[in-house]
């Protein structure tokens, strides 16, 4: 059997939870991961209706999108949907976990999974993480060149693109002199000593630096490595929000709204004023995405796909892009879809569920 810690550890390796925005709570909210898994229950929403869901299956943990606790309880007394989820799971060893805005930014995450259901290609996030990467510079003997370089590839760094095991080489000579009570790797105490190393430089997501520099150190052979991160100004193009991406052919507006409709099974799709213009590049974004509306008209996108915007909205976009907007739950319904696919496919044989609750709180008449 598995442990919770392990289903979730899934999970975390294709979205970080360091990917999430300032603002979210993703991660565990109830619970002890470090009991054995009886069975996971995939939902959108927490709520109660979804607790009893779980205790009726006899899963004892729940992976949901959105975090079930957004700000700190000051009680637990049961006021609240939340507080009584809070305490029936305890009450039945159950734990809550959240994967939200570390979901939306990971890369194939869940607006890569609607831009593929929209059959989008060349798709690229829309507006990529700022100030996340880091460059890494180190300086090695010769000989210990590619343990070193494997270390740090090994431990999250190297990744550009598609591309891995990516760095620079340089070779050169360093100098230094061990003072009484030092142990060199070489030369001898108190002496100047001359060495031909490699100056390795390689770049990195910021929050795998600590996991980066215990991998340096860890095989560095001198006994006090030299070693220098660097912030980077560059984009992270592989992670953020939104993405767009084109349509195989144009369709024209009217078809592409239905398709839309019909394609997220939603009530009712709220759409600017259409702009007679054929629709070839498509910008989205899960969930509340309006604050990236100027983005995709920046990028040139012919319509801008989303779960919520505000009535200005509509208004603001004028007759530069088409807005289209089809509820929060449903543009976010199929990260039930996104965890089972990264769970079972190291877990063929775990129990997963899919919640039958519509947590929708919007209805349509």
């Amino acid at each position: 059997m598995y442990k919770i810690k392990d289903i979730l550890r899934e999970i975390e390796t294709f979205a970080p939870l360091p990917l999430q925005e300032s603002y979210d709570n993703a991660g565990v909210q109830v619970g002890d991961v470090n009991q054995l898994a009886t069975g996971a229950l995939l939902c959108l929403d927490v709520t109660e209706e979804v607790v009893e869901e779980a205790i009726a299956l006899g899963c004892n943990l729940i992976i949901a999108h959105h975090p079930l606790i957004f700000k700190p309880l000051k009680r637990l007394t049961g006021g609240s949907y939340i507080e009584r989820c809070v305490i029936k799971a305890c009450q039945n060893d159950m734990v809550i976990y959240a994967a939200h805005t570390n979901l939306d930014n990971a890369n194939g995450g869940v607006n890569f999974y609607l831009a593929d259901m929209l059959g989008l290609k060349n798709v690229r996030v829309l507006n990529p993480q700022k100030n996340a990467l880091l460059k890494l510079v180190t300086f090695v003997p010769e000989a210990y060149a590619d343990v070193v370089r494997n270390a740090l590839f090994h431990s999250g760094g190297g990744s550009i693109g598609n591309y891995d095991s990516c760095s620079y080489n340089l070779k050169g000579e360093g100098t230094f002199r061990a003072n009484e009570g030092c142990k060199p790797f070489c030369g001898e105490v108190g002496e100047m000593h001359y060495e031909t190393e490699i100056r390795i430089e390689t770049i990195l997501p910021a929050f795998k630096k600590a996991a980066v520099t215990r991998a340096l150190l860890s095989v560095h052979p001198y006994e006090e490595p030299a070693f220098d991160f660097y912030p980077l100004a560059n984009s992270w193009n592989e992670t953020g929000s939104g993405i767009v991406g084109e349509l195989p052919e144009e369709e024209d507006e009217f078809s592409f709204l239905s398709r839309l409709k019909d394609l997220f099974n939603v009530g009712c799709v709220k759409h600017s004023a259409l702009r007679n213009k054929p629709v070839r590049e498509v910008a989205l974004c899960g969930g509340s995405g309006a604050f990236l509306i100027n983005d995709a008209i920046a990028y040139g996108a012919d319509v801008f796909i989303t779960g919520e915007a505000k009535y200005n909205d509509f208004y603001d976009v004028e007759n530069r892009i088409l807005l289209a907007v089809i509820g929060h739950y449903e543009s976010e319904l199929h990260t039930k879809d996104i965890f089972y696919n990264l769970i079972s496919k190291k877990m063929p044989t775990f129990a997963l569920h899919f919640s039958n609750v519509n947590s929708n709180p919007v209805k349509y008449l």
